[in-house]
């Protein structure tokens, strides 16, 4: 135990020593590369990491031997390997068009003629796999009492089949809630338009009632129109044409009062006026009559109901 720990220590002192030799050495590195900086001796780009470029080989020969190591003499039937170009086109045909992909020249950046080319590939050897299996007796439909387990379980496709209804219970909400958007867009519109509607209606009515109280016009059509639509006429009431020419209140005063020629002196009385006694009643002329109202029978005297608190008294009496 005594010679181990001896060693022990020695290499520790070792260690510490190469340590600080290592300390010293790169501290007079760095020293001497400060010297070379401030002598213009190091220049930038000098340290660079140079990366070896990789070395491809092509090794056909290899890849060939690899593959003969895997293929065996097996039958087609446990194979199932076929070669072959894609299927043409029917449609492209039709159209007198010939397609890159029926001679395999296929733009690997364009995805759309990428996955078409397998697509039409797929289609080609299934139409050749076909006739094959079906001379070798080998069923390629599933029969009716066909049993076998599901990839996924139960569970996770009740999972996506929940996903998938309220996928599609969102979409209708969405449509549903999108035609009522339109409906009440086009309500709106359709009341706003009825709201003009009876504005202007109201105030062309309102323009015959003051042309008719000024006597522009005589007629009472618009009346007659405001009735018409309120029954359920679509055609609002038609304006009262503005004819010129007096009104009826004008004509009245015209024919009673007189229009044009001489108006002074028109009501003066004449020898044949005042000598005409035909309208002349006594009675009227000195009060002795009685206006309005039934005379009766004694004095020409009208028989006047007695008063509230008299008929009170009388039917007390009795």
């Amino acid at each position: 135990m005594i010679i181990d720990n001896n060693i022990m220590e020695a290499l520790e002192e070792d260690a510490q020593l190469d340590s600080e030799s290592e300390e010293e050495n790169s501290e007079l590195s760095d020293e001497g590369l400060q010297e070379a900086f401030a002598k213009g001796l190091l220049k930038p780009g000098m340290n660079i990491l140079a990366e070896e470029p990789k070395k491809l080989v092509n090794n056909a020969e290899g890849m060939k031997h690899c593959l003969a190591g895997f293929r065996k003499d097996l039958p087609w039937v446990e194979r199932l390997d076929l070669t072959n170009l894609p299927a043409d086109d029917i449609i492209a045909k039709a159209e007198g068009k010939v397609p890159g992909a029926a001679s395999g020249e296929v733009n690997a950046e364009d995805d759309f003629q990428r996955e078409m080319f397998f697509y039409r590939q797929a289609q080609a050897t299934v139409l050749q796999a076909l006739p094959l299996l079906s001379k070798l007796g080998i069923a390629t439909k599933r029969p009716e009492d066909y049993f076998a387990e599901m990839a996924k379980s139960d569970q996770h496709m009740q999972k996506i089949r929940k996903k998938l209804i309220s996928k599609q219970t969102m979409l209708e909400k969405s449509e549903k809630a999108k035609k009522l958007r339109e409906q009440r867009k086009f309500g709106k519109k359709v009341q706003v338009e009825v709201i003009q509607r009876r504005q202007k209606e109201k105030k062309a009515m309102m323009s015959a009632v003051k042309k008719y109280q000024k006597g522009m016009t005589d007629k009472l059509d618009f009346l007659e129109g405001d009735q018409k639509n309120a029954k359920g006429s679509s055609q609002p009431a038609k304006k009262a044409p503005n004819k010129k020419g007096p009104n009826a209140k004008r004509k009245y005063k015209d024919q009673k009062f007189g229009f044009g020629g001489k108006k002074s002196g028109k009501k003066w009385n004449t020898k044949e006026s005042h000598n005409d006694v035909s309208s002349f009643r006594a009675k009227t002329a000195h009060g002795k009559g009685v206006k309005g109202g039934k005379k009766g029978s004694k004095g020409g005297k009208q028989n006047k109901r007695p008063g509230k608190s008299v008929r009170k008294k009388m039917k007390s009496r009795s």
